[in-house]
């Protein structure tokens, strides 16, 4: 066989193994026959080249799982501040945001969802780590100011632990996408800490349901905090401590359909907050009804008493959990 032969059958090798691989994706298949991440794509499906970089420290929010299988949760607990949304069937997941201290491995990491870009654009450029998403979300967080980071651009900040089932095994190291931590300038919550204000109702436990996963917060003296608890289980970091939060915010919100939908058919939930409404803000063993307001999405949410005056948080670790009903 001569050498025009055999360069002529290598090049159609090439061309049909590039045109299986670009067919795949497109598909949404995953590689090595693996489980999907909520049939959102494989970690390779997620490369983002048009993200733009952070121009300086910024804060690192990572999308957690909350699947019974994937607790108990590492680095955690070294949030700033947990968000709590529904997400398909009914079910929670984490969105945790670190700025003034970066655990050492956080996990297990999962999908990002549409509502997140909208949750996000408080901050300057953040950096969100996530493991896959829906092929048709991809171009909207391409365009999203912040800096996508995952398995398919950031291989190296990212492993898979022994001790779980994938998906639910997936870790982050935050100081390979992250060298340095970013401080508290870039916490843009628009939370305030300080003093707590007057009144409130005296309160041992609040629970807040969605229609498959529960979480509840009971008040500890000893511990001067909220003890959290996941679908009638105490919540544990991996290290075996318990999780808590120095305030609990209950945020009552719209949670919509949105225009993307998982392997199964159910839709995925866009919980909206930007506008305002009321919240129940949970710190000192105590509760206090008050509105809160988010004008636009780059703003952070502001939360009043009735009278407009700024409701302050405990300092340490807040949860936002997104409800909608009392």
């Amino acid at each position: 066989m001569g050498r025009g032969t055999r360069g002529r059958r290598a090049a159609t090798a090439v061309a049909l193994l590039a045109a299986t691989v670009t067919a795949a994706l497109t598909a949404g298949c995953t590689s090595g026959g693996g489980p999907r991440d909520d049939g959102r794509g494989a970690p390779e499906e997620s490369k983002q080249g048009t993200s733009p970089s952070a121009t300086g420290p910024s804060a690192l929010a990572v999308k957690i799982d909350n699947a019974a299988a994937a607790r108990p949760h590492t680095g955690v607990d070294a949030a700033d501040v947990v968000y709590a949304e529904q997400v398909e069937g009914g079910l929670s997941r984490l969105m945790a945001v670190y700025a003034t201290r970066l655990p050492e491995t956080v996990g297990p990491v999962r999908s990002a969802r549409e509502s997140d870009l909208e949750l996000l654009r408080q901050f300057d450029r953040p950096t969100l780590a996530f493991s896959g998403a829906q092929t048709k979300l991809l171009p909207l967080i391409d365009k999203a100011p912040l800096r996508a980071e995952t398995p398919g651009n950031a291989a190296d900040a990212f492993f898979r632990g022994s001790g779980k089932p994938a998906p639910h095994n997936l870790y982050l190291r935050p100081g390979r996408i992250v060298p340095e931590t970013p401080g508290q300038a870039a916490l843009t919550t628009g939370f305030r800490y300080g003093p707590a204000p007057e009144g409130g109702t005296a309160t041992d436990s609040r629970t807040v349901r969605y229609p498959a996963a529960r979480f509840t917060f009971t008040w500890s003296d000893s511990r001067d905090r909220w003890l959290v608890g996941m679908d009638g289980t105490p919540a544990t970091a991996a290290d075996g401590k318990r999780m808590t939060a120095a305030t609990v915010v209950v945020q009552y919100v719209k949670v919509r359909e949105s225009a993307f939908r998982d392997f199964l058919g159910s839709n995925t939930p866009y919980t909206e907050t930007v506008g305002s409404g009321k919240a129940t803000v949970l710190r000192d063993g105590r509760a206090w009804e008050v509105d809160w307001k988010r004008e636009k999405a780059t703003d952070g949410t502001s939360f009043t008493t009735g009278d407009g005056a700024p409701v302050n948080f405990a300092q340490g670790q807040v949860w936002v959990v997104y409800s909608t009903t009392p």
